[in-house]
């Protein structure tokens, strides 16, 4: 009776192995053959939206199609993967049914046989079934990882191309010890503690700003031509002395939380009259990341396919005061990766200590020089696996350099020695592919580096890189950073939820799912959370019950985040109009304005001052 069951179950799981295997092995021809949506079209669907900026009912198709191109991709890759755990299901099922169906048989026995258990019973036959088993199997599976490429391709062309804010915009930011935050420099300055009172918030003391001195170089030797060609008219000068003390160190600010301590911040500006423009420059190279300030510096890089530089302009008057290469360093690939239009090679956000500052590109290349455009150490960290572009941008903390590379088979944080570019530490992660970049966020006065990623939020000892905690509970294509407030850490991305995490243990205390970022990050007060959406909503959320209170249905899309400064929300769309709402329960809208030019990265807020980054140009707004 048992033989029976066991040959009924081989015969039933052979079946399986080879029906899955037909079908994954087609599965490659219709992949390979298919034709994706091209991304020419998706550019002409791109150029008819933004002549039809005020057509909704066009705006909401295409969106629609752009979601469904994604969720298609993502079909395709789970379907494809379920294929491959069943089959290799069914065929260890296969196996053991067979081997239980022939372990009693020794020797052929001596009685009549049926010819077909005759012809199985024997030894040489049996391995050739197993073989034969085995076989189809392997060709299915070898068809299977032949098909991958021709889905992420496909899935580059149907548009699916993330933006450096998409993914690169996503930056850190909350307190941290003034002991840890706090950096003396040469010429000593007043402390500022950045603290944004509308937001309530406590935010770290700022690094403090170093003062130039006439002797500080315009330009490096192995840099002056490029930036010459950057800014044409800009002469070798002793840069303007230091007109603030509250920087902007990284994306989205300090620690990347979103939260500006910044005074007297611009309320309005038309850059094509030049009303409240200190300046405005072409940038010299392209690139998605967002301006950087510290002091009296502003810090961007830009890329092409020959070269990766990290430039230096003087705060005040716009002059380039000096650029850095990447070049000559070790392990650097020599022919670029592929990345989309919209990721590029320059997508990750600079970061400064106030010592140090340093830059990584889409190569895998990292650069770090002092302020004054020495560098102090370069190394390549690998090609970046991953299919639009790299683009989760640098955060410092204490001494150290800290990296989120989430790539296709290999992630991890790695931490390095700002000054020397030595490794302290490296923590590898379960996370898929992730554009989003990490932040510092503060639970119960202890610092945690929080970092978002496919499937989990999680959250690590900056200090030595520990697991404090993980939660699954995103999904997709994580673009978005995390955001922080009063112990709360707070993470969305789309086909996902946003989700409110008690900092202290990793317990979810709520959900919510109305309107989620896609590129956007996140920014909370002890109130409310801000959420902006890649369809033209902003909406607001009870920072306690996950309650949604109100949302502003807007015009474009939201790839660059929102800036709390001074009590308001300062928000670019990607067609360069900016949205200024109130930081409170109304979370009303206060102005909009266009300025003219499209804008996806994170504008850097410091007293008295905005520096914004645009596709075309980087420009100062003043109150002066």
């Amino acid at each position: 009776m048992k033989k029976a069951i066991y040959r009924n179950i081989a015969i039933v799981s052979a079946l399986f192995v080879v029906t899955f295997a037909i079908m994954l092995i087609t599965n490659y021809f219709q992949v390979r053959q298919s034709a994706p949506l091209q991304t020419e079209i998706v550019e002409s669907l791109k150029e008819l939206n933004i002549q039809n900026s005020g057509n909704t009912e066009l705006q909401e198709q295409i969106r629609q199609l752009d979601l469904m191109a994604r969720k298609a991709y993502f079909v395709s890759m789970d379907h494809l993967m379920t294929g491959v755990y069943i089959l290799l299901g069914m065929l260890l099922v296969f196996l053991i049914s067979a081997r239980m169906y022939f372990a009693n048989y020794r020797n052929i026995p001596s009685k009549d046989l049926d010819p077909i258990d005759e012809w199985a019973i024997k030894t040489q036959a049996r391995k050739y079934v197993g073989f034969a088993a085995a076989g189809v199997a392997a060709l299915a599976l070898l068809f299977v990882v032949m098909s991958t490429p021709f889905l992420v391709n496909n899935s580059v062309a149907n548009g699916n191309e993330q933006t450096e804010e998409t993914v690169a915009t996503n930056e850190v930011a909350e307190a941290v010890p003034e002991a840890i935050t706090t950096y003396k420099s040469e010429t000593p300055v007043t402390e500022v503690t950045e603290e944004a009172s509308v937001v309530e918030d406590e935010i770290a003391p700022e690094t403090k700003a170093e003062e130039p001195t006439e002797k500080e170089p315009v330009a490096t030797a192995e840099t002056t031509e490029v930036a010459k060609k950057a800014e044409p008219e800009a002469k070798p000068t002793t840069p303007t002395v230091a007109v603030n003390t509250v920087n902007s160190n990284a994306f989205r600010g300090n620690n990347s939380s979103g939260l500006s301590a910044a005074k007297n911040v611009p309320a309005k500006w038309d850059l094509a009259a030049g009303t409240n423009i200190a300046w405005k420059k072409p940038i010299p190279m392209k690139g998605k990341n967002s301006p950087v300030v510290n002091g009296n510096k502003v810090f961007f890089t830009g890329a092409d396919q020959t070269s990766r530089v990290l430039y230096c302009y003087d705060l005040t008057s716009g002059e380039a005061l000096w650029s850095m290469k990447a070049a000559n360093i070790p392990g650097s690939p020599a022919q670029v990766p592929k990345t989309t239009d919209d990721t590029g090679l320059a997508a990750p956000t600079v970061a400064t200590n106030g010592k140090q500052v340093c830059a990584i590109f889409g190569t895998g290349d990292l650069i770090c020089t002092d302020m004054n455009g020495k560098q102090l150490w370069a190394k390549n960290l690998g090609v970046p696996d991953n299919h639009y572009g790299y683009a989760s941008s640098l955060i410092t903390y204490m001494n150290l350099l800290i990296v989120q590379w989430d790539n296709q088979n290999d992630s991890k944080i790695i931490a390095l020695d700002l000054a020397s570019g030595d490794e302290k530490w490296t923590t590898t992660r379960k996370e898929r592919i992730t554009w989003s970049s990490p932040i510092i966020a503060q639970v119960h006065s202890k610092p945690q580096l929080v970092l978002m990623g496919n499937p989990a939020i999680a959250a690590y000892n900056p200090e030595n890189g520990e697991q404090l905690w993980r939660v699954e509970c995103l999904s997709g294509e994580v673009g978005a950073s995390a955001c922080s407030s009063n112990g709360i850490i707070y993470g969305a991305s789309e086909y996902a939820t946003l989700s409110a995490i008690n900092g202290t243990d990793g317990s979810i205390v709520w959900q919510a799912s109305d309107f989620l970022p896609e590129v956007s990050s996140p920014v909370a007060t002890k109130t409310n959370v801000y959420v902006a959406t890649s369809y033209g909503v902003v909406a607001s959320y009870d920072a306690q019950t996950g309650e949604l209170e109100k949302e502003q249905e807007l015009d474009g899309e939201f790839y660059s985040s929102p800036i709390i400064a001074e009590g308001k929300i300062y928000l670019f769309n990607t067609d360069g109009t900016m949205h200024i709402f109130s930081a409170d329960k109304d979370f009303e809208l206060l102005d909009s304005f266009e300025t003219g030019e499209r804008t996806y990265a994170t504008p850097a807020f410091t007293n008295g001052r905005i520096v914004v980054r645009t596709d075309e140009s980087i420009y100062c707004v003043t109150t002066d």
